[in-house]
């Protein structure tokens, strides 16, 4: 079955051309001064200023009580940001873009094409990376976005959380003090070493006190309405519910109470969330710990009817996916939107929807950027690259796009739009050994995931993108914009997918 093109009205689409998405791109743009350094995913530096994700995932995480001490006091009025007007609400939304190298600088400017009566910039998880410090914002959040004049709201993804969030609401919120380190043990040193939790807190990366040069500078853009990691942002037709999913995607009792409280809003809705709950043709329902809701995970809050949700857009995955999920009876569209500048995640691992069990969801409604075709040829493509570099006499091993959708036919059942014929049997044997390599070897996702940020690129394409949200009474407009890094596509990023839910009707039950 083929990947079908994408919507819109003679607007360039990678669906339909390989050169549209940035494969032919004749050259690449000039990288801005200073910025030519590649962040390595991989140095030892890196790996133990982020220790807190092991941490947090096998010992102990205290996200939750770090979280209660940067809410105390505020009560759900204060969680409450007014924007838009009768006539609707516009913005544009990007996700996992803070590495502060060149692929982050090439989204800003197609960012601005589409940046015309629009409310605000929303990021949507992983604003900084590696490790959110305090003094990084200004090359890798101030310096890319300052041409955008309107008000940046954000929710936090893991990364945020390496430095117990101190950066973010630093500087996003407004919040000059910080909770607590957690305190000791009571049982001292002995418990300290004998339990999980112990380690966890001896190990914890505590938070960096910011620079004289940060406090002196202190933040860069207006203020905004945000006080906190979670909030609702209100419109007369539409309500956002940005939650904040912290290190492991879950949400504590008091937040999961605040969103099911947040949810009984007549307006209809649209959840903003670091962690997706559909990805990758897998479904992560995102727990609820404790609480008095009822609701075990967000993904029930999401499906009840009675709460109105038309949409969940999430981040944490660096590149667009979009799923229309039957829910009981009706449609909510669960969109990835984390190709905002960070190195990208591969879709050629994705399996074909016919065989994913996605509820209603076929292999014709599914959306991906890049296509799994672009996707396995630039993977096999910087393989090749990083390898040559060391061992020049290799033979070439880039596939070209059309013996990668012969390949992805074979494995996945999928066969997305080669531009010519191109028999299986006739593919060299390099070809076959590199989609082996690719989509066979090491797990499939799990080899990826070591994959993608060791052959994190600066070269075109990137394989960007970002998204334009437009609500009015009527309807709610979501339109993704691919960025390939090439200057002739600058001024027109390429349309990728869109998507038009009708809201007249879509709001929560009296």
């Amino acid at each position: 079955m083929s990947e079908p093109g994408a919507a819109g009205t003679g607007t360039p689409s990678s669906r339909t051309s390989a050169q549209a998405a940035g494969w032919a791109c004749r050259s690449p743009v000039e990288r801005p001064a200073g910025l030519a350094e590649r962040l390595s995913w991989f140095n030892p530096r890196v790996l133990w200023a982020s220790r807190n994700d092991v941490l947090a995932r096998l010992l102990f995480d205290p996200v939750a009580q770090r979280r209660a001490g940067w809410m105390q006091g505020l009560q759900d009025r204060d969680l409450v940001v007014e924007a838009g007007d009768e006539r609707g609400l516009s913005f544009l939304l990007l996700g996992d873009p803070g590495e502060g190298d060149w692929s982050q600088y090439a989204v800003p400017g197609p960012l601005q094409t589409q940046a015309a009566g629009t409310d605000f910039l929303f990021v949507c998880s992983d604003v900084l990376y590696p490790a959110g410090d305090v003094d990084d914002y200004e090359r890798k959040f101030y310096a890319p976005y300052r041409d955008l004049t309107g008000p940046i709201y954000a929710v936090p993804g893991n990364h945020d959380w390496y430095d117990d969030l101190h950066g973010f609401l630093w500087h996003l919120c407004g919040r000059r003090c910080f909770p607590g380190r957690g305190g000791r043990l009571s049982g001292g040193l002995r418990q300290a070493v004998t339990t999980r939790e112990g380690w966890s807190r001896l190990l914890w990366r505590q938070p960096a006190a910011p620079s004289a040069r940060t406090v002196q500078q202190g933040p860069q853009r207006p203020p905004t309405a945000q006080r906190a990691p979670y909030y609702v942002i209100d419109a007369p037709a539409l309500r956002l519910v940005a939650v904040d999913t912290g290190i492991r995607g879950r949400l504590d009792g008091p937040q999961g109470d605040w969103l099911v409280r947040m949810s009984r809003d007549p307006r209809p809705k649209v959840l903003l969330t670091g962690s997706p709950i559909w990805v990758d043709g897998e479904h992560h329902p995102r727990p609820i710990d404790g609480g008095t809701s009822g609701y075990a995970d967000v993904a029930a809050v999401v499906r009840d009817p009675v709460h109105g949700y038309v949409a969940v857009i999430s981040g944490d995955v660096h590149n667009y996916q979009h799923y229309p999920v039957q829910e009981g009876g009706r449609v909510v569209h669960h969109v990835v939107s984390g190709g905002g500048g960070a190195f990208m995640h591969a879709t050629h691992t994705i399996a074909s929807m016919d065989r994913a069990g996605v509820p209603g969801v076929r292999e014709a409604d599914f959306r991906c950027y890049p296509l799994r075709r672009d996707s396995l040829a630039v993977y096999s493509e910087m393989l090749d690259r990083t390898l040559r570099r060391r061992w020049a006499g290799l033979p070439r091993l880039a596939l070209s796009p059309d013996e990668a959708a012969v390949l992805l036919a074979g494995r996945l059942g999928v066969a997305p739009l080669p531009t010519r014929r191109v028999h299986s049997r006739a593919l060299p044997l390099r070809a076959r050994a590199v989609g082996r390599l690719l989509l066979v070897m090491g797990g499939g996702k799990r080899f990826h995931r070591w994959l993608s940020p060791f052959l994190d690129w600066d070269e075109p394409p990137l394989f960007k993108q970002f998204l334009r949200v437009d609500a009015d009474a009527g309807q709610l407009r979501i339109r993704c914009f691919g960025v390939t890094g090439c200057p002739e596509d600058d001024a027109r990023p390429s349309l990728e997918d869109e998507i038009r839910i009708p809201l007249a009707s879509a709001g929560a039950a009296a």
